[in-house]
């Protein structure tokens, strides 16, 4: 079988198993109604500008240290996906700021801590979250991959923590990134 059809079948079977498998996978953080959350401010640091109402109740899989991880199944398994870990702390910071309690800060202070830790340079030198997967997309986007969404959310979580805590790293990894 040529390789092109293999790694279709690949891609399709790993697509039926994560919609159709008995078991929950890495569509069970991407799939909510996206929703404007209007009580972020346009103007300065506040409330992130989507609710991200479920991904802040998501089931897990998490690591020992509490980060989310999306389980691909088959070869790919649970990873850290930056762009949902990310967009986990942005919800976290969103139900802190609406005075759910303390212990979202602490949700959101440890992506943070991981956003902060995780920053590797690209092949230009401009520190990344870098993907440590393949990803079958238009075409195939090899392992260490980096995505502007994550740099994007990775720097505006950064920013809300910094705001939250004064913590000067969160500020620094905010620029490096």
């Amino acid at each position: 079988m040529p390789a092109r059809v293999r790694k279709r079948l690949r891609y399709w079977r790993r697509i039926f198993s994560a919609y159709f498998g008995s078991k929950t996978s890495q569509l069970t953080f991407w799939h909510e109604t996206p929703a404007v959350n209007y009580a972020a401010p346009i103007d300065e640091i506040g409330e992130y500008y989507m609710t991200f109402h479920d991904k802040a109740h998501y089931g897990g899989p998490f690591d020992d240290d509490g980060i989310p991880m999306l389980d691909y199944r088959g070869e790919l398994g649970r990873q850290y996906n930056p762009i949902a870990i990310a967009q986990y702390g942005l919800a976290a910071y969103n139900q802190f700021a609406q005075g759910a309690g303390d212990e979202w800060l602490d949700k959101t202070v440890t992506v943070a801590d991981w956003l902060a830790g995780n920053l590797t340079p690209n092949p230009s030198g401009v520190p990344v979250w870098n993907h440590h997967f393949d990803w079958e997309y238009r075409d195939t986007l090899r392992a260490p991959w980096y995505s502007g969404l994550a740099q994007g959310q990775g720097i505006s979580l950064l920013v809300r923590a910094h705001a939250a805590t004064g913590r000067d790293a969160y500020a620094q990894a905010a620029e490096r990134a």
